[in-house]
C-alpha cells in the first residue's frame, strides 16, 4: 500500500524509522526488534540511506527483507548524494523490483569532512530535481519529502525554508515527513506557515525518543532541532543514568504523542534507533 493511501484513511498513521545495521549481530537484533514491532500493527516502516551510498546495498537489503519477510510496506530513503541520473534510474528500477511503492526523496547530507553538498556529475543539487525526476519517469511511486518545523541547518530562515519545501512539493511530493522536534509548537506552527503558501499535502511529525542525552545532542545539533531549556536541565542531572535518560526520553514522546493526536495530525513517524523497548513502552501508553 502507498503511504498516501494509508493516509487519507482519516486514522493517523503510525510508523517507524529503522537505520541499517553494520553487523551480523546487529542485523539479528534488527529482526528482533521488528518482529516485536510488528504487534502494533505499523502501516509502514523507513529506511534511512548512509552518506556517500555506503549503506545503499544493506538498505536496499532491508527494503527487501520487509516486505517479504514481515508484511510490512517499505519505505525507501533516496538521496542525490554519489549518483548520477543514470545510477538513479537504475536504483529506482532495484527498488520497483523489489515491490517498493513508497520512497522519501531527499538530498542527503555531505560526509562530516566534506564542508557542504557538491552534486555529483550529472547528478542532483536539490531534492526537488529529485522528485521530479521521479515523477516524470516513474509516476506511480509515492513520494514523501523532509520537512523542518525549526527550518534546515543550512537555510537562511524558516521562510525561505518553506518555500523551498513547497518547491518539492510542486514537483509531486504527496506528503512531507518532519526531522525531529521537541516543543510542539513548532510543528503546529509550521504546518500553519506551510499552509499559508499553499502547502496542502499531509504533515507527519517525526518523534525522537531519547534513549542518551549525549547521543540526542549530537542529533539536535546535526538536524538544527532543539532541547527545551527545562527538558534538558532535567536530563542532565540524571547523566550518567541510563534507565533514568530513558525514562524521561519515554515520558517526553508521551506527552508530545499525546497532544498531536488530539490535534489529529495525519500520522506518528518515530526514529526508534533500532530498538523496541522505549517505542513499545510509548505506544502502550498511548493505548
Amino acid at each position: 500500500m502507498k503511504v498516501i493511501q494509508a493516509l487519507q484513511k482519516g486514522k493517523s498513521t503510525l510508523s517507524f524509522e529503522f537505520f541499517p545495521p553494520k553487523t551480523r549481530e546487529q542485523e539479528a537484533r534488527l529482526f528482533e526488534v521488528i518482529s516485536q514491532l510488528k504487534d502494533f500493527s505499523p502501516d509502514f516502516v523507513s529506511v534511512t540511506y548512509g552518506a556517500l551510498g555506503a549503506s545503499r546495498g544493506k538498505s536496499f537489503f532491508w527494503v527487501e527483507r520487509i516486505k517479504q519477510d514481515f508484511g510490512i510496506e517499505p519505505l525507501a530513503h533516496l538521496t542525490c548524494v554519489a549518483a548520477s541520473k543514470k545510477e538513479m534510474r537504475a536504483q529506482l528500477q532495484e527498488l520497483q523490483k523489489m515491490g517498493a511503492e513508497n520512497i522519501l526523496a531527499l538530498r542527503g547530507d555531505p560526509p562530516e569532512e566534506e564542508k557542504g553538498f557538491v552534486p555529483p556529475a550529472d547528478g542532483f543539487r536539490f531534492a526537488r530535481e529529485l522528485v521530479s525526476f521521479i515523477k516524470q519517469d516513474f509516476p506511480e511511486i509515492c513520494l514523501g519529502v523532509a520537512g523542518y518545523p525549526e527550518k534546515h541547518p543550512e537555510a537562511t530562515d524558516l521562510e525561505a525554508d518553506i518555500r523551498h519545501l513547497k518547491e518539492k512539493v510542486d514537483a509531486g511530493a504527496d506528503y512531507v515527513m518532519t526531522q525531529l522536534f521537541f516543543n510542539n509548537k513548532y510543528y503546529f506552527d509550521f504546518v500553519d506557515k506551510c499552509r499559508r503558501v499553499g502547502v496542502k499535502v499531509p504533515i507527519i511529525p517525526g518523534i525522537m525518543p531519547i534513549t542518551s542525552l549525549k547521543q540526542i545532542r549530537k542529533m539536535t545539533e546535526i538536524c538544527g532541532a532543539t532541547i527545551p531549556a527545562g527538558l534538558l536541565e532535567k536530563m542532565e542531572r540524571f547523566e550518567s543514568d541510563r534507565a533514568a535518560i530513558e525514562n524521561i526520553g519515554v515520558e517526553q514522546a508521551v506527552s508530545q504523542a499525546k497532544e498531536l493526536l488530539q490535534a489529529k495530525v495525519p500520522g506518528l513517524h518515530f526514529f526508534v534507533l533500532n530498538r523496541s523497548g522505549p517505542i513499545s513502552r510509548i505506544l502502550r501508553d498511548l493505548a
